[in-house]
């Protein structure tokens, strides 16, 4: 047997001196009491922020937003499991859990910020966990080697709050954590900005257009002006046109020039009223032979 346990008996006897204060023998270093009411400071703080994690969660909106809300449901869910763990701890210790809404923000450790936007969603519950951070902190100091369950309790809470701190962090990536001002705008939360930023760029490309072709024009008409100061002409497209119907209008008349001589060679080689044999290819090399016709 243990060193330290030197009469059974007489541990016997304080433990059914006191027998309905359950868990809290005459042993226990703390303040009961005191213990017990910052314990509800700490249930309100848990149930403040599962609330506002909650309407994180239904808020948030967006490209972003959607993987969001995941990470807020889930830190929702753990601060409701700290305020049943907290619970169940004053219980044992004799207390009462202060469930009472009208008070919760009074007693409450974090403050409930809705937020506007996204960013400050993000940022709002970063401060909110790094707040808990430094009260649970000096609560596992208060209790230290006296109250070493209620110690041990938080000392568990206050891990996953680190760890809630952490993935908030991670999220900063929109919101910068010295101004609070979003770093870049999430392109799903105003699809309608987006339509008339598009709108906004035709527009503009439209109007660059537009002035290159002026641009384009003035410069004829400059080049225009020096020629007839020189006594020249500078040729128009309709010009150019017209001088290239002409140029194709003269092609077809030597093409039809050859087709009437070529035409009327043949006739003079192959009479159209006789049946005589036609010449050989070599006479006229550049008429197609002929069948004869025959008389009827």
């Amino acid at each position: 047997m243990a060193s330290f346990i030197k009469d059974v008996e007489e541990i016997r006897r304080r433990a059914v001196e006191k027998i309905e204060d359950g868990p809290v023998t005459a042993t226990y270093g703390g303040d009961k009491d005191k213990a017990v009411q910052i314990l509800n400071e700490a249930l309100a703080t848990e149930i403040v922020c599962v609330l506002r994690y909650m309407h994180h969660y239904f808020m948030a909106t967006g490209v972003h937003g959607r993987s969001v809300a995941d990470e807020f449901k889930e830190h929702a869910d753990a601060e409701r499991e700290h305020a049943d763990e907290i619970a169940e701890r004053i219980q044992q210790l004799g207390g009462k859990p202060d469930f009472n809404p009208a008070s919760l923000l009074q007693r409450s450790i974090s403050q409930y910020v809705e937020g506007e936007t996204l960013a400050d969603m993000i940022r709002e519950d970063l401060i909110a966990e790094r707040m808990v951070i430094e009260v649970y902190q000096e609560m596992i100091r208060y209790f230290g080697s006296n109250d070493p369950t209620t110690r041990t309790l938080i000392e568990h809470i206050l891990a996953e709050e680190e760890e809630h701190a952490a993935d908030l962090s991670d999220l900063l990536f929109v919101v910068n954590p010295h101004t609070g001002e979003s770093e870049g705008k999430d392109p799903g939360t105003n699809p309608l900005s987006i339509e008339r930023s598009r709108q906004g760029s035709k527009s503009s490309s439209a109007s660059d257009e537009d002035k290159e072709s002026s641009g384009s024009s003035q410069d004829d008409r400059q080049t225009a002006m020096r020629l007839n100061a020189r006594g020249e002409r500078h040729p128009s497209p309709q010009d150019d046109v017209t001088g290239r119907d002409k140029e194709y209008d003269g092609v077809q008349q030597m093409a039809s020039g050859r087709k009437s001589s070529i035409s009327s060679t043949c006739r003079s080689v192959f009479p159209p009223d006789t049946g005589t044999t036609p010449m050989p290819a070599s006479s006229a090399p550049w008429c197609r032979p002929r069948p004869p016709v025959n008389s009827p």
